[in-house]
């Protein structure tokens, strides 16, 4: 049952909850805990109480927007954090995000990858991207198509300042558990068939799917980095969005 938390106690709470059913379902599924990470999406959630989170044990952040990630950049107690982009990005916003964040999980065209190349040139900077694959192919999505995806890293891999390491993906809404694991399952296989292609410059490291209505299936297929949000912080108040 995913709560509310209001306070320090509830978020670290909410933290423990979620560590201790990551290790439990390693532990029934044959994994490394340790191979998992948790990942606190701090969409709409105030820095006070992302810090929190981080002072429970959370060490790896998701921003969905770079005005929001701007807005409150400074105030994250950042000293061994780590910060994702996560979210839908446009070029025109790369430039402002690409010092703040060590990956980029929604790699989705040749254009954005070639302004993500530009930008951190400047830097003297490779960005770490995994590519958001549209894993369900719905028009309404971002992302690459499964079927275009050999083709997509092909063009990828030629930027110098970008190095592919691993997928992410955000399934379709599924009515049932089963066809939630057909998508958890499909997109697994895609990052395995891919690492044993062993092409240049790509590496599949990461594998980014499960949120926190789903997470626990996501670990069970193979993921390794779990985006948590709601289950966390509980409910987002989207009124001043």
């Amino acid at each position: 049952m995913i709560t509310n938390p209001c306070n320090d106690n509830l978020v670290a709470q909410q933290v423990a909850r979620i560590q201790k059913e990551i290790l439990e379902t390693c532990a029934a599924c044959g994994r490394d805990p340790a191979s998992v990470r948790l990942m606190a999406v701090t969409k709409t959630v105030e820095p006070e109480r992302v810090n929190q989170a981080i002072e429970a044990g959370v060490h790896l952040l998701g921003e969905n927007k770079a005005q929001e990630l701007l807005a409150k950049y400074d105030a994250y107690h950042k000293d061994q954090v780590e910060i994702h982009f996560i979210g839908h990005l446009q070029t025109n916003k790369v430039r402002q995000i690409v010092d703040k964040v060590t990956v980029i999980q929604s790699l989705d065209s040749v254009h954005l990858a070639s302004e993500i190349d530009k930008q951190c040139a400047k830097l003297g900077k490779v960005m770490d991207c995994l590519v958001e694959v549209n894993v369900g192919s719905e028009l309404t999505k971002s992302g690459v198509d499964p079927e275009n995806l050999v083709d997509f890293l092909g063009e990828v891999s030629q930027f110098h300042q970008i190095h592919v390491r691993g997928l992410m993906a955000i399934p379709p809404v599924c009515e049932s558990e089963r066809e939630m694991e057909a998508y958890f399952s499909d997109l697994h296989k895609l990052f395995v068939d891919i690492g044993g292609e062993k092409l240049d410059n790509i590496n599949m490291d990461f594998l980014s799917m499960g949120m926190s209505g789903d997470y626990r299936l996501a670990i069970k297929h193979g993921s390794n980095i779990v985006r948590i949000g709601t289950a966390m912080f509980g409910h987002r108040n989207y009124a001043n969005q």
